[in-house]
């Protein structure tokens, strides 16, 4: 069965304030994507069995607000197929309450952050309580790295260099840092090739397909093909494209001397067990 490590619950239009919204529109250039979120519509674009880590999201300053318990109640619809993650905002009251509750309360197995779009830094010290409540309770964390189309969200909380320092602090935690970080994704595969359990997801990424043949020739020449996860970014894309754009990435480098994608582990990453590597097993 194949795993998904990025998709995402949620109530559109309600848990987006109409600024997000609009802004919204240029998720991808040239499609509006339709952010409604609909288990079977995402069982039905995938060909395969597939386990999948659902989250919501929290970020104030961007206009995304989802209630975990929105997210533990979508699981539960689908307990042997979805595993569901809590997020926090740190940058607001009661966080800390929040992510107890989350995890004790509505037993969420992970944490979702979303530093750009809430305008904070992975590696303040003023996380650490997270940090560490994540290491004693060995929760994984999946990071938003690398850019958004929420025109108030500062790049620089979202730079893959700065988990370098968390995982520093915090050895044992599980992170993923989403997107291959990108458009910084130079900066993500050395830090996921430095820190042992950390990792990067490759969601929404194929539909621009130049560049993900560039961030995974990344990933081949620093050898580290074993520290990259399947990931979708559903509602924003599928199972079924995500698979199509990996497995064309080879073919619009015919009649060009350029350099292929190992595809043999390639595929070892679509059908990579990664449940056990992030402690959910």
């Amino acid at each position: 069965m194949m795993i998904d490590v990025h998709s995402h619950f949620w109530e559109y239009p309600r848990d987006f304030t109409a600024d997000f919204r609009e802004q919204a529109k240029r998720a991808r250039a040239g499609v509006e994507v339709d952010l409604t979120v609909r288990y079977e519509d995402y069982r039905a674009t995938a060909r395969v069995p597939v386990r999948t880590i659902v989250f919501g999201g929290k970020a104030k300053l961007s206009g995304i607000w989802v209630d975990d318990q929105h997210v533990a109640v979508y699981v539960a619809t689908h307990p042997d197929t979805l595993i569901g993650f809590l997020s926090v905002d740190p940058t607001q009251p009661n966080w800390e309450a929040e992510l107890r509750h989350g995890h004790e309360v509505l037993g969420l197995r992970g944490i979702k952050l979303l530093p750009m779009y809430a305008a904070f830094r992975p590696d303040d010290e003023r996380l650490d309580p997270l940090w560490k409540y994540a290491a004693k309770y060995r929760l994984p964390v999946l990071l938003h790295t690398g850019t958004t189309f929420v025109s108030q969200a500062p790049l620089e909380c979202t730079l893959p260099r700065h988990l370098d320092v968390v995982a520093s602090r915090h050895p044992d935690v599980k992170m993923i840092l989403a997107h291959l970080g990108h458009p910084y994704e130079g900066e993500c595969v050395v830090v996921i090739r430095k820190h042992p359990n950390v990792y990067a997801d490759l969601s929404a990424l194929h539909y621009r397909p130049f560049q993900l043949y560039h961030s995974l020739m990344l990933v081949q020449e620093y050898g580290v093909w074993d520290k990259v996860l399947f990931g979708t970014d559903y509602p924003f894309t599928t199972v079924n494209a995500t698979l199509d754009g990996l497995r064309s990435l080879n073919g619009m480098l015919e009649g060009t001397k350029l350099p292929r994608l190992d595809e043999v582990k390639m595929e070892a990453l679509i059908q990579r067990d990664t449940l056990p590597l992030l402690g959910l097993g």
